[in-house]
């Protein structure tokens, strides 16, 4: 290969000037109270300037657990005791249950351990949305989208209001958020992570996962949401870049990601390129049938019309879907994993590709509501996520770097079955090597010290 690699700890930063955010696992143990007590000072003025909370409010955790202190924040689709999540939607529903007695799992497992939940934050309508507009503000710019469905968890993480947050991904709802706010993001293998007392989108595609500022933080937290995933320390051995998903992408996406590549090919791995585009492509289909099918099955029974007529309208196509071609989408998948695995797989460990085609959009392209909008722009925010979803594979997203616009771009790193730990582990790695995940957007110049990275 010939790709230059631009070391981002070596260069002069023009996106995130100073200081960048600290992560969790860099803090000494002794400067972790002052960090998570920064967090909960700044996380109001964080929600002032950029909307990523619905709510505040400390939860009770065990002060002895491994996650002792680690401020975090859910998106408001997770039961808490005495409160029903909002799910993104205006005003209250008259169909609306009971207020839960219960934590979704995901929360009495964090909570469990020690980790300090500072609030709930902004998601797109049930989760629907890919692009986030009308819900957080994009803290890199506010001229161009948080990112869907995630939207103001991953804005919190980049902010600096928390060290990570909790999320879901259906077709792509951490990692396309993640590439468009700079942070990180981990996509569980279906199943890893329990999904009791979250609200459901499309059950055979729902996952629950987390966005933080490092691999290494997500580390930390993984095993105490999949507890009982193995989680391995080593990263893979070979991996196969997509090189077709990488040529089908803007320029700017391209020069990021290629970087990144090679800055993961000096990790140690050994790297092969292998196309895999019409593979991926062709499990849109039956993953959007499934999507529409299963969330007009959950949802369209709300009294959603004068609430969300967007969403509404939406639901609808999925209730036009005959039972029998729900059946068949899903046994084509079934079918078309194992061979779809190996032909995108061959043997490496792991795929990589950009999370997006494209560059993240501006907010007037991806709003409706704006004569500049363009329908496509939605769907091609997906079209590289989607498939791990349908084919319930894990993935990582990384940043890679910044377009010809200042704002981050995001490498994919994608798994088999079950090797979340290897992913993280050589996520890792390259930001062990690389700098990127550590910037902060460049207005953000009055954080607290606490947050800012140790020797900066």
């Amino acid at each position: 290969m010939s790709w230059t690699i631009q070391n981002p700890d070596v260069l002069d930063d023009p996106h995130g000037g100073g200081r960048g955010f600290a992560d969790w696992s860099g803090l000494p143990p002794t400067a972790r109270a002052d960090a998570a007590a920064a967090c909960a000072a700044w996380a109001p003025e964080v929600q002032a300037r950029f909307r990523c909370f619905v709510e505040f409010g400390t939860s009770e955790a065990d002060a002895a657990g491994p996650l002792a202190g680690l401020p975090y924040a859910a998106k408001d689709m997770f039961d808490s005791v005495g409160r029903s999540p909002g799910c993104g939607l205006p005003g209250a529903a008259e169909d609306a249950a009971p207020a839960p007695e219960r934590a979704a799992a995901v929360l009495e497992r964090l909570d469990g351990a020690g980790a300090r939940r500072i609030g709930f934050t902004t998601m797109t309508a049930l989760a629907y949305e890919p692009s986030g507009v009308g819900k957080a503000l994009n803290p890199w710019n506010r001229e161009f989208v948080p990112g869907g469905s995630s939207s103001g968890s991953a804005v919190a993480v980049a902010a600096g209001a928390v060290f990570a947050a909790l999320g879901s991904d259906t077709a792509g709802s951490l990692r396309i958020p993640a590439q468009a706010c700079g942070v990180t993001a981990w996509k569980p293998t279906y199943g890893a992570v329990p999904v009791a007392g979250a609200m459901t989108l499309a059950p055979s595609l729902d996952t629950i996962g987390l966005l933080a500022r490092s691999a290494r933080d997500i580390r930390l937290m993984a095993p105490v949401l999949a507890t009982d995933m193995e989680f391995l320390s080593e990263p893979p051995a070979r991996v196969a870049l997509l090189s077709d998903a990488v040529e089908a992408s803007e320029a700017p996406i391209q020069t990021a990601c290629r970087e990144a590549v090679e800055a993961l090919a000096a990790c140690g791995v050994s790297l092969e390129q292998r196309p895999g585009l019409p593979a991926i492509e062709a499990l849109s289909d039956p993953l959007f049938l499934i999507l529409q099918a299963e969330a007009a099955a959950q949802h369209g029974g709300l009294s959603l019309a004068a609430r969300d007529p967007n969403l509404a309208r939406r639901l609808a196509k999925g209730r036009d879907i005959a039972p029998d071609r729900l059946v068949a989408a899903k046994a084509a998948l079934s079918g078309a994993t194992a061979p779809v695995l190996a032909k995108l797989f061959g043997e490496a460990g792991a795929l990589l590709l950009p999370v997006m085609p494209i560059r993240t959009p501006p907010v007037a392209v991806a709003d409706p509501a704006s004569p500049d909008f363009h329908a496509a722009t939605l769907y091609r925010l997906s079209a590289y996520t989607r498939f791990v979803n349908a084919l319930g594979l894990p993935a990582v997203a990384v940043p890679a770097g910044f377009d010809d616009r200042g704002m981050p771009v995001a490498l994919q790193i994608v798994g088999r079955p079950g090797a979340d730990g290897a992913l993280l582990a050589l996520a890792a790695a390259l930001q062990a090597r690389t700098g990127w995940h550590r910037r902060r957007p460049s207005d953000i110049t009055d954080f607290p010290s606490p947050l800012a990275e140790r020797g900066s």
